[in-house]
């Protein structure tokens, strides 16, 4: 008796190391997204097209990290209470209006500029918690630090340092540094032109309740594809459900490469009578590669129609969302001519056993917890379905497994992947 195949897209050789692939996309991806200036408001998210450096030091000026009192450390009795005079006052914004004489103490306030005087003026400053005031006498006990509460002129940022590098994806800390340093606007990387589509007869548009008939289903992939874009800062052009018809969907990606700097579909990419996605790329273009050793999302494709990229992503939702994290982010940060292709995974235990075959790279939904010694943990989503979107949302991230590993023991350390790390 004939016996089948565990392995439903077996034929046709050995299925391409996911290793392999994103080697593959780094030899044929180029960034195409020109340069263009954008205002700070603007900037978030946006990939940075050229090396900032600053034209001024942070901070401008030597000064106090405390509210408290600018002294000259040698005034201070190393052995014994210490009393000065409190003779000016200095605050940020105003600034005192005089040198600072040895022998006497200046009020001063979190930011204001260190007053000037001999050999550079007061080097220390008392925090007002350490001291205590007599009618108009500061009495401060020993041991004071020299230069204690003082920050130094560049201590932040020096004129001529390179404080953001081109390819940096900018995040709210990086536009608050460049704003710090004068910058009102950067120069960055155009959005990437992204269009979308999925395929099917089967799928139907959210609220298309009277059109669709059983055994219909709705387009969970495209709405999510979209969001995973914009969260990325694309501009996303939607194609809509294309019916599965080869010359239909031809004639829809070649108006569509004309225009957009990547293609990206769901769904179609399958070895069934009615997947016709494959074929049309390949009559338009060339397909480099379209079966990976990954689970889920084996049926993935990448190509080109004339010069665009070209992604075909699984149809059932969770092997679309996977590949895409996995493969075609990193392809778009690429383009998009960003630096930091790889998001930070990190150790933790593994609160389960799991096997799986050799020779592929798998992909386990988990959610974070604490074992009973109080340290992180991972368990396993129960159903591990490809079509089950409902266990990305349960879940906090991925847990990675790599090709040779064929069984995982409870308690050993893997490769977290967490969701914060790859969606908006």
């Amino acid at each position: 008796m004939a016996q089948l195949r565990d392995d439903c897209f077996a034929y046709g050789g050995e299925l391409l190391p996911t290793r392999e692939a994103l080697a593959a996309l780094a030899a044929r991806l180029e960034p195409v997204a020109e340069a263009e200036s954008a205002p700070l408001s603007a900037a978030l998210g946006r990939i940075l097209a050229a090396d900032i450096v600053a034209t001024r030091d942070v901070p401008p000026h030597d000064n106090t990290a405390v509210d408290g009192y600018a002294v000259y450390f040698d005034d201070l009795d190393p052995k014994a209470e210490t009393r000065l005079p409190v003779t000016g006052r200095a605050a940020a914004g105003h600034p005192m209006d005089r040198p600072a004489k040895r022998g006497e103490a200046i009020r001063i306030f979190t930011g204001a500029p260190m007053p000037e005087g001999e050999a550079g003026g007061p080097d220390t400053v008392i925090m007002q918690e350490d001291c205590r005031i007599e009618g108009r006498e500061l009495i401060v006990a020993p041991g004071i630090a020299r230069g204690s509460n003082r920050r130094a002129r560049g201590e932040d940022v020096a004129s001529g340092q390179t404080i953001l590098s081109a390819g940096l994806r900018l995040r709210a800390q990086d536009i608050g540094l460049a704003a710090s340093v004068g910058r009102a606007d950067l120069p960055v990387r155009r959005p990437l032109r992204v269009a979308i589509f999925s395929t099917g007869d089967e799928v139907y548009d959210p609220g298309d309740d009277d059109e669709m008939p059983g055994g219909g289903i709705y387009d969970a992939n495209r709405y999510c594809l979209m969001a995973l874009l914009q969260g990325l800062g694309c501009a996303v052009t939607d194609l809509g459900i294309l019916r599965d018809e080869e010359p239909a969907i031809r004639a829809s990606l070649e108006p569509a490469a004309a225009g957009h700097d990547l293609i990206i579909t769901s769904g179609g990419m399958s070895t069934g009578e009615e997947d016709h996605v494959r074929a049309a790329v390949e009559a338009l273009g060339r397909i480099h590669f379209w079966r990976l050793a990954i689970k889920p999302g084996r049926p993935v494709a990448m190509g080109q129609i004339g010069a665009t990229p070209f992604f075909g992503l699984p149809g059932n939702p969770v092997a679309m969302m996977v590949t895409f994290l996995y493969l075609t982010r990193p392809a778009i940060l690429r383009l998009a001519g960003a630096s930091a292709l790889e998001p930070h995974r990190y150790r933790v235990r593994a609160g389960f056993d799991y096997r799986k075959k050799p020779r592929r790279r798998e992909f386990v939904r988990v959610r974070l917890c604490r074992d009973t010694d109080g340290e992180w943990t991972t368990a396993k989503f129960p159903r591990e379905g490809a079509g089950i979107l409902d266990s990305m949302v349960a879940a906090d991230g991925l847990v990675e497994l790599a090709e040779d590993l064929t069984q995982l023991k409870c308690g050993s350390m893997v490769d977290f992947l967490p969701f914060t790390e790859v969606m908006p």
